[in-house]
């Protein structure tokens, strides 16, 4: 698990006391001058909330930190005090930005403009059925529905699902609009439809915890068949017609158990197939292509191995395929008599793959080997062929082999297809296929190419494109420029940096406004992808740009280790001489320099704004995990335990020490810090709200100047922040506003 499951470039015991009212003093200066400049007159002034001080003392190695807001926290989320203040807080950001309100609502209609509200996703075939989603014009979110395939000849690129007064009739399974009806936030996060096309399972949570409740339907009558299942993750999977198998989380949220469910049987009796209780450790499932296995696999950021359940003989439970071996990390699917298993190593950093015989899974055959200038990062399987997915010279790429008739022996692979993708960066992620077909669906995007599927014919090398996201206004691709440059680290290491700019807008002399995104962590790869809402920014001449910054995984396996634990630091000064690079190439200037990252992105937020807040006009830290060495002592806190082979095991002096010195909260000092938005989610599990509570009261606190230091917390939402599609962006629309009004590009509106 990572302290962010959605990177968006914008898209986030204690003693009862009564609540207070809270206060500052404020420079008059900033207050005339700031709402001066929002169009409030100095009458309307307020006051920034403050935080009280309650020294909390805490020792380690000799050391001795003191955190006068660690009062903060409350893992119930009910303490009336703490609640009153971020409310407060909330109040105090909505009355600063309330002389930017107009032009906000403004951006969140040119945003919403851009949609085509009425619109269906792409249909997958399951059986007799296509699936899709359909959304309604304003409504928040999707209806789940179905339709007949009215045809019997065999798949093709060109298939299109009928629709109209002749096509069969399109048949609601879910409709989440009625659903979230009762809901301040409402998500289904996993939709399972049974192998006989009767039943749907899916997993939902009203509150942002990622705590989900399972509720099993017929799919024609939309009936419950059962009591829900409570308190499960997102990892849910059919084993046969009247069985589930899914995982359960223990007291700090770590998935630990796998339990197999028979329909219409009480939860209390269900049967747990495996518990890991190394708290290092946290279990997935995955169902093979084929159908017919299920995938357990348990992993730490070092170390994953995996065991499989044979669904047509689950009474033999689960049987190892790879051992629990520090180090080594493997994933597997399966095909025909062959299991394939994905290894890396120390030694194979950037992964192998393998076949055995599912009679014998010590008798391996290496089919692509290691190789040190190509990452392997996924793989599909298919009845006759293999497609992979890799990763070369920091862009994605896929590579289709032919495989051998299911029963034959498996050899080296030779002479793979690659496809071709028009964009100089891009990204490109796999898609539901059907596995008994020859037609692979991917899904690709780059900074100007609206999220694409396509379906591709694995025999004849062509590629259909089943569908492109409408985006409305006058979009044309062709007035914007991705580039790729490369900047140079303080040792040498060339880091890529993905560019978007309009290009009738832009003038590349220096003057130009900039928003500079990134995350750099748990091996996650930040590929350029599209976003409609980015255009309200690089249509008024903001240039957009991402540093792929070590800590990720875009440059392969080595990227990733060489900015994690005691490398963490090349993360951050990555990011810095990204940003140096594009001042001193004259993207942009210091004064137009805008910054933005989300959860570790957002750490990284806090160490760059320690590290160098002269660089940069603005910054915004959604979901910031900032006080890194407190949480990561803390192994009561979700995430904790597991991720000490991420940032490392501060109960250790060297990593102790390593950590408290680029921790945001630690290293807040008296200086000038630019305009700051920070946002929160209540019921945030992967970074508590206290986090960024805490860093925005001691930045309050210490910081020498006059600008703006915001922060918003949802107590409706937790990591992902709202639910509701428009509420989504209706949060984008605040946000952007803030970084245009931080670069002097919000119109005047008279008071």
């Amino acid at each position: 698990m990572l302290r962010s499951i959605t990177v968006s470039c914008f898209s986030f015991s204690f003693a009862g006391r009564r609540p207070r009212l809270f206060s500052i003093s404020a420079s008059p200066s900033l207050s005339v001058a700031f709402f001066s400049s929002f169009g409030i007159s100095s009458a309307a002034m307020v006051t920034a909330p403050v935080a009280k001080k309650i020294p909390h003392v805490m020792e380690m190695f000799g050391d001795v930190r003191v955190d006068n807001y660690y009062w903060l926290r409350d893992d119930c989320r009910s303490n009336p005090e703490i609640l009153a203040h971020l409310k407060s807080e909330n109040e105090y950001t909505d009355l600063v930005m309330s002389g930017v309100k107009q032009f906000e609502e403004k951006l969140f209609a040119e945003m919403r403009g851009r949609i085509k509200e009425d619109d269906i996703s792409v249909p997958v075939q399951k059986g007799s059925y296509y699936y899709y989603e359909r959304t309604l014009e304003g409504k928040e979110y999707v209806q789940h529905c179905r339709r007949l395939i009215s045809s019997s000849a065999p798949p093709s690129v060109y298939d299109v699902m009928l629709t109209g007064p002749e096509a069969p009739a399109e048949h609601v399974i879910l409709d989440e609009n009625i659903k979230a009806q009762q809901h301040d936030f409402y998500s289904i996060r996993a939709f399972k439809v049974s192998p006989n096309n009767k039943l749907v399972a899916y997993a939902e949570d009203t509150k942002g915890d990622e705590i989900h409740n399972v509720y099993v339907i017929d799919i024609e009558s939309g009936a419950l068949i059962e009591k829900p299942l409570t308190g499960l993750t997102t990892y849910l999977e059919w084993a046969g017609n009247d069985s589930l198998i899914y995982i359960t989380m223990d007291e700090i949220l770590r998935p630990d158990k796998v339990w197999v469910h028979k329909l219409g049987s009480d939860q209390a009796n269900d049967s747990c197939l495996y518990h890991e209780k190394d708290d290092m450790f946290s279990i997935d499932l995955q169902l093979s292509e084929s159908k017919q296995y299920l995938f357990v696999g348990s992993e730490s950021k070092n170390t994953r191995f995996v065991f499989y359940l044979d669904i047509s003989k689950q009474e033999n439970g689960l049987m190892t395929l790879t051992s629990r071996t520090y180090g080594i990390d493997t994933s597997a699917s399966h095909r025909g008599n062959h299991f394939f298993i994905k290894r890396r190593s120390d030694e194979f950093f950037n992964s192998e793959l393998l076949a055995c015989p599912v009679d014998n899974v010590s008798e391996t055959t290496v089919l692509l080997p290691h190789r040190e200038s190509v990452k392997l990062q996924d793989f599909q399987l298919f009845n006759d062929h293999l497609a992979v997915y890799e990763r070369e010279n920091g862009l994605p790429k896929i590579t289709i082999y032919g495989l051998p008739p299911v029963g034959e022996a498996l050899g080296r692979l030779q002479g793979g297809r690659m496809i071709d993708f028009i964009d100089p960066v891009y990204s490109v992620e796999p898609e539901e296929s059907q596995y008994s077909s020859s037609i692979l669906r991917f899904s690709y995007s780059s900074l100007r190419t609206p999220y694409s599927v396509y379906d591709y014919d694995m025999n004849e090398g062509i590629s259909v494109l089943k569908k492109i996201e409408t985006v409305l206004g006058g979009f044309d691709s062709s007035n914007y420029v991705t580039d790729r440059k490369w900047a140079m680290a303080s040792d040498g290491t060339q880091v890529p940096i993905s560019i978007l700019y309009r290009k009738d807008l832009v003038k590349l002399d220096g003057s130009d406004p900039l928003m500079l995104y990134g995350y750099g962590s748990y091996e996650v790869c930040i590929d350029p992808s599209f976003k409609a809402s980015r255009l309200s920014l690089v249509d008024r001449g903001i240039i957009f740009a991402i540093a792929h910054i070590r800590g990720g995984g875009e440059m392969g396996r080595q990227w990733y280790e060489n900015g994690k634990l005691l490398k963490k630091k090349n993360t951050f000064t990555d990011f810095i001489s990204c940003a140096e690079y594009l001042v001193e190439n004259k993207y942009c200037s210091k004064e137009k320099l805008c910054i933005d990252g989300r959860s570790a992105g957002g750490l990284l937020m806090g160490a760059v704004l320690n590290m160098r807040p002269d660089l940069f006009k603005a910054a915004v830290a959604g979901v910031p995990f900032v006080d890194v060495v407190t949480t990561m002592l803390d192994p009561t806190i979700p995430l904790t335990t597991s991720e000490w082979e991420e940032w490392g095991d501060p109960r250790q002096e060297e990593f102790y020490y390593y950590m408290k010195s680029y921790s945001p909260v630690d290293n807040i000092k008296p200086q000038n810090y630019p305009d700051i938005l920070v946002t929160a989610g209540l019921h945030d599990t992967r970074v508590m709200y206290s986090e960024p509570a805490k860093f925005v009261a001691k930045l309050r606190d210490l910081k020498t100047d006059n600008n703006l230091l915001l922060f918003k917390c949802e107590l409706a939402a937790g990591h992902s922040s709202k639910s509701g599609r428009f509420e989504k962006l209706q949060e984008v629309a605040f946000i952007t506003t803030f970084i245009l009004n931080a670069l002097d590009m919000v119109p005047l509106v008279n008071s």
